[in-house]
């Protein structure tokens, strides 16, 4: 798999209708595609374990996308093999009273993933430069002094702090991967109906769902915006195609696997310890 073509390139504008939501490559369908995510993912799972063994690197996977476009399945089918204790995946609502009294990227600090495991961002600090700026009433409720709330330079100065934030983790270890699950409006349409038709679907209805559709062409140009002044050499942002839920799995556990194995992860060494294995050898051996 041609990896390097999902990734956004630093310094380059994006412009969404550049990507074909609907590409799949070479790869014809999900039964055609079903070994290559199940090696990956056993693979996933080997290097967890070498990842937690370690503890000297986090992962911090971000997923950002519009209603519909398969975060959750895609989540649920990458990380189906890897070990719950070293994997913590956080969903970011609206922030509470309590948060609002805090910088805007508080919350988020707060479940960064610890070296050794693998935090996973369903949703992030990004929905401050989207939703916040689709709806300048949740702007407002963070109460901000009003020279910076009505900055002409707001959304352009978040960009710099999120760059700088990334950076820093960057630099204390933590590997940061960022997802832009890329859905077409017609998919769009065809999921929401699915959460009003299907009863296993219905409880993720919310009337909220088609009010954020209605503002499609909004987001549209946010998310490229975002995508274009955000992608940086140490945290760079992945166009995944998600009309195919099949295919936003494959990429983004070949992305994964791809980032942990270069990462070179190996188990801690235990040379010094020859003795004190050779005495509980001893101690275990002598109970028989």
């Amino acid at each position: 798999m041609n990896r390097q073509r999902f990734v956004v390139a630093p310094g380059r504008k994006v412009k969404l209708k550049d990507y074909d939501p609907a590409d799949t490559g070479s790869w014809r369908d999900e039964r055609e595609a079903a070994a290559k995510i199940a090696s990956d993912c056993e693979a996933l799972a080997a290097l967890q374990d070498k990842l937690l063994a370690r503890e000297t690197h986090a992962l911090l996977l971000i997923f950002q996308a519009m209603d519909g476009a398969g975060k959750d399945g895609t989540i649920k089918h990458v990380m189906s093999s890897v070990d719950p204790q070293g994997c913590e995946v956080a969903m970011f609502s609206k922030p509470s009273e309590s948060e609002l009294k805090h910088d805007y990227l508080w919350r988020f600090s707060r479940r960064l993933p610890e070296r050794g495991k693998i935090g996973i961002f369903n949703r992030s600090y990004y929905e401050e430069v989207l939703a916040s700026r689709i709806h300048p009433e949740r702007l407002a409720e963070q109460n901000l002094p009003v020279a910076i709330r009505r900055s002409k330079n707001i959304w352009r100065q978040r960009f710099a702090h999120i760059n700088n934030f990334e950076q820093y983790l960057a630099e204390n270890g933590i590997v940061v991967m960022k997802f832009f699950l890329h859905l077409s409006k017609e998919k769009q349409r065809e999921r929401l109906l699915e959460r009003l038709d299907v009863p296993e679907k219905k409880w993720k209805f919310s009337p909220n769902d088609i009010e954020e559709r209605g503002r499609w062409n909004e987001y549209q140009r946010a998310f490229e915006e975002m995508l274009s002044r955000t992608s940086t050499k140490y945290a760079p942002w992945h166009i995944v195609p998600a009309d195919q839920r099949w295919f936003s799995a494959l990429v983004v556990a070949d992305l994964v696997v791809a980032k942990l194995r270069s990462m070179r992860l190996s188990y801690p060494s235990t040379s010094g310890d020859e003795r004190e294995r050779a005495e509980a050898r001893k101690a275990l051996e002598g109970e028989a």
